[in-house]
This record gives structure tokens, sequence and C-alpha cells, in this order.
């Protein structure tokens, strides 16, 4: 974790490693970025979470399991696995190749829809999160053993 803070701003940054299990899983990491909030200190500001992977995604959702359900079948419905990917193509494909490369243009495709970050804001200590709003890494090409999100806390101290 690093710390820095000018002229009555603080910023806290942490990477926060998960391991996912499903080919499309929902990860709540609320709790982990509002510890980060608290720790922070901060009184007002903006948490910022980013998924440092083109195939997870961060979004704000309420944690349904019915509705969760429903959405991975969304994204599977949206960009199904068995459609046609030029990037799945590894005979002509050249680029950013590596050894374990996966056919995997579906949760690219999944991705691009959802995103990469959600900012948060912060007030009197606690995020304004809506009454069901919860805080995803959504995995969209699992399972993964490591996945890293991103999270910056900013703002005034207590």
């Amino acid at each position: 974790m690093q710390l820095s803070s000018a002229a009555g701003v603080v910023s806290r940054l942490r990477r926060l490693v998960f391991e996912t299990h499903q080919p499309i899983q929902f990860l709540d990491i609320t709790d982990a970025v509002a510890e980060l909030v608290r720790v922070a200190g901060l009184r007002e500001g903006v948490a910022n979470v980013f998924s440092r992977h083109t195939t997870a995604a961060v979004c704000l959702q309420e944690d349904e399991p019915l509705l969760l359900e429903d959405l991975r079948e969304f994204l599977q419905r949206m960009a199904p696995a068995e459609a046609h990917y030029r990037h799945n193509d590894f005979r002509v494909r050249t680029v950013h190749m590596h050894d374990h490369e996966s056919p995997n243009g579906h949760a690219h495709c999944q991705q691009i829809v959802l995103g990469s970050s959600e900012s948060i804001p912060v007030a009197d200590g606690e995020m304004l999160l809506g009454q069901w709003q919860r805080i995803f890494l959504v995995e969209l090409d699992g399972p993964r053993e490591q996945r890293e999100v991103v999270v910056q806390v900013l703002g005034t101290p207590d």
C-alpha cells in the first residue's frame, strides 16, 4: 500500500488479488474497498476501483443471486464463447500471444461493455453506494488463479 498526502489531501493505493473459480463470476469486493476507505481515514473524496485485465471487469450491481444468474446468462448471450472471433484464430493472429493463450474473444467483447473501473464518492468516511449497490470484480475468462484490482482512495482526511 502506498500513502501520500499534499495540502490536506490523502491518497492511498492498494492492489488486491483474487482467485476466481467460474468462467463468468461476480465477486463481491465491496468490503475490501470499504476497509481501504476506513484505513485511509478518508472523510470526503472518491474510491476508484480498477481491473488490470482486459477479460475482467468492475461494475456496481445488486448482490441478488437470481439477478447475478440473469446477468451471467445475458453476458453469455451477448457474446457466446462458441461464436467466431478473429482474436481466437491462432493460425493468423501474431500480436500479444503467449504460451498459455486461450480462445477468449468472447470475454474481451463482454468486458468492453462492462468496463474496467468504477468511481464511488465518499462522504463522512463512507462510500455513497445506493441501498442495493455492491462493487463486483466480474471474471469473464475464468477460472483464474490471480486477478488484480487496483483501488485508489483520494480525498480529504478526517
